[in-house]
């Protein structure tokens, strides 16, 4: 059978005959910038996915099914060199692949391919990896990401998943946005370090606590670290993180503690915490705050302290030096409860924390933005 790289491309599927008479899986908008498909027919047209090589932006989820059936249908030894050009003319920049089973050489061998095109964003959701990863070849020239994003990925080589992933990566990776995950106990003495990672999102962790991070944030492997998002990761104190991050050595400038259940008072027993020196940015809203947490840094550019439950305006003694301060959405702003005949819209908790709520379990915020930014 006569192979395409461009369906290598797109997860490798072989080049079908298209049936007239079942609908499309797959969606071209009329711009040739987003194609979405979604193969959850019992006996899916994967030829499809071929009309998406058309795309900037591709979207493929596979209904679930596991994709053991296609390490019969292609050679993952073939030389994507072969191809190379033809791979390059691909359009897609942004690949999402989600919804079933992939065997690691699928994966690695799609890697490969990805590796002579010019794609710069890469996600994985709802995906469990089986298998296990084969060693990569000496000539290995996998994508030059800018961003990659896992949500909900399970692997089936536990906590060594992210050096074998690593591996099959170009250096230069700047955003990492890991969400859901099974395993977030890295090996790391495996992990070389991410030298040109910016951002780190590891929110919607509900599990991963204080001595979790210190785990998954491997000592000196994020020299250039400046944003690290920790939203709903089961912090329970500013200080507690603190410690994790001092024991990494990370050094960010934006930190983002919202909704997490912290505490605000600090264990009179322990240890000040030293904050990292960079740290400008420090995003405490939506944390159940019922006052200002002591130990905080001494001085910071913006603390956000928004949609918490604080009943009385910080007092200056309480705060560091912060040049910008948000304390919308805290009780003590609300002079009085609406009474029934006005809106309870019109409440600055309910109107400022509802629309802020809307971002509870959105992750990858930072990373999406400075994604955009990319190709703005």
């Amino acid at each position: 059978m006569e192979r395409s790289p461009c369906l290598l491309l797109l997860l490798l599927l072989p080049l079908l005959s298209l049936s007239a008479a079942t609908p499309e899986p797959c969606e071209l908008d009329d711009e040739d910038i987003r194609c979405a498909c979604n193969f959850s027919d019992p006996q899916p047209d994967w030829s499809n996915a071929f009309q998406c090589t058309a795309a900037v932006e591709v979207d493929i989820r596979g209904g679930g099914r596991s994709l053991e059936q296609f390490l019969k249908r292609v050679d993952l030894n073939a030389d994507p060199r072969e191809y190379a050009d033809m791979i390059k003319a691909v359009r897609v920049r942004r690949l999402t692949v989600g919804a079933a089973q992939v065997p690691a050489p699928l994966l690695v061998g799609v890697l490969r391919v990805l590796g002579y095109s010019r794609l710069k964003e890469l996600t994985l959701e709802d995906l469990q990896v089986t298998g296990t990863t084969p060693p990569p070849p000496l000539d290995l020239v996998g994508p030059a990401l800018s961003t990659l994003r896992l949500r909900n990925v399970s692997w089936a080589t536990g906590g060594s998943w992210l050096a074998e992933l690593q591996q099959w990566l170009k250096p230069g990776l700047k955003v990492l946005s890991i969400a859901q995950a099974h395993s977030l106990a890295f090996s790391c003495e495996q992990v070389r370090a991410f030298g040109a990672l910016t951002t780190l999102d590891l929110s919607d962790n509900p599990g991963l606590g204080e001595r979790g991070l210190t785990a998954a944030l491997c000592p000196h492997k994020f020299p250039a670290l400046q944003d690290l998002a920790l939203r709903n990761t089961g912090m329970e104190s500013p200080t507690g993180t603190c410690a994790a991050l001092a024991a990494a050595g990370v050094q960010p400038h934006r930190l983002d503690l919202s909704h997490n259940s912290l505490r605000a008072a600090a264990n009179p027993s322990a240890p000040a915490c030293v904050w990292p020196s960079a740290l400008n940015s420090l995003d405490l809203s939506f944390a159940g705050l019922e006052q200002v947490p002591k130990g905080l840094p001494a001085k910071l550019s913006v603390l956000d302290l928004s949609c918490n439950r604080l009943n009385r305006a910080p007092q200056t003694d309480e705060l560091p030096a912060v040049d910008n301060l948000t304390l919308d959405g805290n009780p003590f702003l609300v002079p009085k409860a609406p009474s029934p005949q006005e809106d309870s819209g019109s409440s600055g908790v309910v109107s400022v924390c509802g629309r802020s709520s809307l971002s509870v379990g959105m992750s990858g915020t930072l990373a999406l933005l400075q994604g955009i930014r990319g190709f703005a």
